[in-house]
């Protein structure tokens, strides 16, 4: 019974889908705009990248629920789950880079590529999350490949 109502709601929600596209043509427009001149990596930046005194530059939002950012999360990030990045937009500095990131990259680029389409051009991704930052060194990411590089 629960399979076939999801399929039922499924089918409806696909079927309300081009509706929706004709009536948000401008949106449509706006991400495509996006598209066609976005770099490749979309903004992305990773964690060796990032040196570690670099760190304190970057207003960092951690986009995960609040039982995961109160679980564990990079000191000095806000927590504003991905859903409700465009809505809490007019909190974030025009004049810093915004860092966003989740636990593995995947809820942060869909809430970057919605900033960025909404005009954010000081926005970086985080690419692999929390979990990369983790493996990679953390704040000393960037000096711990420096030193792989070095050997």
């Amino acid at each position: 019974m629960y399979k076939t109502l999801i399929v039922l709601l499924l089918n409806v929600f696909l079927m309300a889908v081009p509706a929706w596209a004709q009536e948000n043509a401008e949106a449509i427009e706006a991400m495509e705009e996006y598209l066609e001149f976005v770099d490749y990596g979309g903004a992305t930046v990773l964690a060796q990248q990032i040196p570690a005194d670099d760190w304190k530059n970057f207003f960092i939002i951690d986009a995960r629920d609040t039982a995961q950012f109160e679980k564990e999360h990079i000191p000095g990030a806000v927590n504003i789950d991905w859903r409700q990045v465009l809505e809490r937009r007019s909190e974030f500095p025009k004049e810093r880079p915004i860092l966003i990131y989740c636990n593995t990259g995947t809820l942060s680029a869909q809430a970057g590529f919605a900033l960025r389409v909404a005009g954010f051009d000081n926005l970086r991704i985080l690419q692999g999350g929390l979990r990369e930052w983790q493996d990679k060194g953390g704040f000393g990411a960037y000096e711990k490949a420096l030193k792989q590089l070095q050997h």
